[in-house]
């Protein structure tokens, strides 16, 4: 009788989660409805290749934070890379698919990230690896539909009524989702809370 089950369908979100906030969750929740899955997995990363150092939270705060504001029965908080030992989306896709091989898993992000995956490392190989699901983010959406990896796979681009389908399908394929627009940034959560911070340190001295 087990062996007749669906295999899970797992969302992957990754990110530096510098810090977790509101429009993680909506993509979360969106990614939940939407794509029917049965969860979704937030990846915390130790350091985004593609971000300073300089002004990163500690792994520590950022999964205690994003654990709080990711507080649902079917989101799953992670530290993966550290122990699989990877630092690029595309080796820990390929890790996570060695791993749990009956999972079907989609990897979610914003129009913003689609409008800079052509810098990640060994962008094409996620394309090659796993469904792919874009959600709508404010002024990002008209940029990241006419960036390279959008042109470059816009034949294997399905319709939003196909979501539900998008874990089945065979990979490469992609689904842009327009969703109520959440303009949470945590650059500008980091940048409202900076001069709290200095005025705190100025009350100690």
């Amino acid at each position: 009788m087990l062996g007749n089950l669906a295999p899970p369908r797992i969302g992957l979100l990754g990110g530096s989660f510098n810090p977790a906030h509101a429009g993680h969750l909506h993509i979360s929740l969106e990614a939940l409805k939407r794509l029917g899955l049965d969860e979704v997995w937030w990846l915390v990363a130790p350091q985004n290749p593609l971000k300073p150092v300089r002004g990163m939270a500690s792994l520590e705060k950022r999964l205690t934070a994003a654990r709080r504001v990711g507080a649902h029965p079917r989101i799953r908080i992670f530290d993966l890379e550290t122990p699989l030992g990877t630092r690029y989306t595309a080796d820990t896709v390929k890790e996570l698919q060695r791993i749990f091989p009956r999972r079907r898993f989609v990897w979610l992000m914003g129009a913003d990230n689609l409008a800079q995956i052509r810098h990640w490392k060994h962008w094409n190989e996620i394309f090659s690896r796993v469904p792919i699901a874009v959600f709508a983010r404010p002024t990002y959406c008209l940029k990241g539909l006419a960036e390279l990896a959008a042109k470059r796979y816009a034949r294997r681009r399905v319709a939003p009524e196909a979501a539900r389908r998008l874990a089945d399908l065979v990979p490469p394929v992609w689904v842009f989702l327009p969703t109520r627009l959440d303009a949470s940034s945590a650059t500008e959560i980091r940048s409202h809370r900076a001069p709290k911070r200095a005025r705190r340190e100025r009350r100690k001295s």
